[in-house]
């Protein structure tokens, strides 16, 4: 049992690893929620929490001009990272480490903007605000994505796809964190369908077509990519129950 489960996560980081992205979101999107922090200095010093490969540690090394740390638990994904800031000369700027987001090691009020894109349910957005409100600076800035339900009673399929997301809730339910916490609401917004699928979704299932090439006769390895292949054909039925909701917040 142990050894088909280690498989099984193989082959998941076998899929997900090469995509441009490990989770839903587009350029436009980070645009969106960056002009949202409208005071931000002109250089400003980013924390990107749970960055994955970088897609949109690249998207804010092109929408500012400051200085990025990037971290991600995945080493894999980091040396992935470190590749490409290399190849792009952007070493300067761009600072990828393995670290754990759940546990911040930063000094108190060092960022202007902190930034997370589909990794705080890792942590959960309680303990995210609570533990990263010393490290961001008074009057700063935290822009996140959040997992949350759009209508109530999804389908058995959908409940049982976002069983690791604990305590997912509405928008609302989002929102009502975050006026218990010490941050206050900027504004927030829905990212739109095409951003589940243009750097996601769509390589996703090219990659599992070539995966199942790969994998012909081998019905466990098969069996897995088809597992796997359920969460974007899940989304084609079923995107008007979830979604993901850009949420920005400032340290008050």
């Amino acid at each position: 049992m142990a050894e088909s489960t280690e498989r099984m996560e193989r082959l998941f980081f076998e899929v997900f690893e090469p995509l441009p992205r490990q989770g839903p979101g587009s350029r436009s999107s980070a645009k969106r929620a960056r002009d949202l922090c409208a005071e931000l200095p002109p250089s400003p010093a980013v924390l990107d929490l749970g960055c994955g490969a970088g897609a949109q540690t690249f998207h804010l090394a092109d929408l500012t001009t400051g200085t990025i740390t990037a971290i991600d638990n995945h080493a894999p994904n980091i040396e992935r990272l470190r590749a490409e800031v290399t190849e792009r000369g952007l070493g300067e700027w761009i600072h990828p480490l393995v670290a754990d987001i759940g546990k911040p090691e930063h000094e108190p009020a060092s960022f202007d903007l902190i930034w997370s894109e589909g990794a705080l349910y890792n942590i959960g957005i309680e303990e995210a605000l609570r533990l990263y409100h010393p490290v961001i600076k008074p009057g700063s800035y935290f822009a996140f994505t959040e997992a949350v339900w759009r209508k109530k009673d999804p389908p058995p399929e959908v409940k049982a796809a976002f069983e690791d997301y604990a305590g997912m809730g509405s928008a609302r339910d989002v929102l009502a964190k975050i006026k218990a916490s010490d941050f206050s609401l900027v504004d927030h917004f829905t990212l739109p369908y095409e951003d589940w699928w243009g750097d996601f979704y769509t390589p996703m299932e090219r990659r599992i077509e070539e995966l199942r090439g790969k994998y012909v006769g081998d019905a466990e390895a098969l069996a897995a990519l088809d597992e796997i292949a359920r969460e974007p054909e899940m989304h084609r039925r079923h995107s008007d129950y979830y979604g993901y909701e850009f949420f920005v917040v400032r340290r008050d």
